[in-house]
């Protein structure tokens, strides 16, 4: 018996491998942060793709995993204790995976924290603005005669990327010359926000060189190009 027989998700999603690290996910910004990481450690995983096109996120057997109905979500079947330990929340599972493997986050107390911190102006920050910006810009809300949803969030999403861009001024990183999971959360939001969103002329993205810059060494990293597109459809 395996230590993911009692997770039910399992029957949805069933493992091919159960003695790897079991990733639900779609690759989103908040999905593939979690994919990049694990190419970036070597961790061993295995994918398995939620369809939002299908609902699978509302699935009972998901929400057995994340009653918060959002992806990522992970089972690492060798968790702490040796215990199989369940997990959702993107930040919550890049931390886990970072103290596992030893890698992305500082040992030195002050630096770690300083990481930590920059993780959370992502996940509080970067992420909830600028995908409210892509609900007004291109999805649903771009129909709304008053723009002044849109602006708001484009407003504050400049804020941000001018903070960001401010920091990363004779930086390699967003921690100086150390990439850390702090880089992990954050640029594949800014990737999404010019890209997918199409929204890098209404931020002026070009009055940010130092985050299009890391941005660049970001997505050229093999294990980035690989995360990216995993899970694949």
């Amino acid at each position: 018996m395996n230590a993911l027989t009692h997770h039910r998700i399992t029957s949805k999603w069933p493992a091919k491998h159960p003695e790897r690290i079991q990733l639900y996910s779609l690759p989103t910004p908040n999905g593939v942060k979690v994919s990049i990481m694990l190419e970036e450690t070597g961790l061993p995983y295995e994918a398995h793709l939620v369809s939002f096109g299908s609902n699978d996120q509302m699935s009972p057997e998901f929400l057995s995993l994340n009653p918060n109905n959002k992806i990522p979500a992970i089972i690492d079947p060798s968790g702490p204790n040796n215990q199989a330990l369940p997990l959702f929340e993107s930040g919550a599972i890049l931390l886990y995976l970072a103290e596992k493997s030893g890698q992305f986050l500082p040992a030195d107390p002050a630096a770690r924290y300083e990481t930590i911190q920059w993780l959370m102006f992502q996940m509080g920050g970067i992420g909830p603005m600028f995908g409210q910006l892509g609900f007004f810009h291109k999805f649903a809300g771009k129909e709304y005669d008053d723009k002044r949803p849109r602006d708001r969030y484009v407003a504050e999403s400049k804020r941000l990327l001018s903070v960001l861009n401010q920091h990363l001024d004779n930086r390699d990183w967003i921690m100086g010359d150390a990439y850390t999971i702090a880089d992990i959360a954050t640029f594949p939001w800014v990737r999404n926000l010019i890209g997918f969103y199409e929204a890098g002329d209404l931020v002026q993205i070009e009055n940010y060189p130092h985050v299009l810059r890391v941005l660049a060494a970001f997505v050229a990293r093999p294990a980035v190009q690989r995360g990216l597109t995993i899970p694949s459809a």
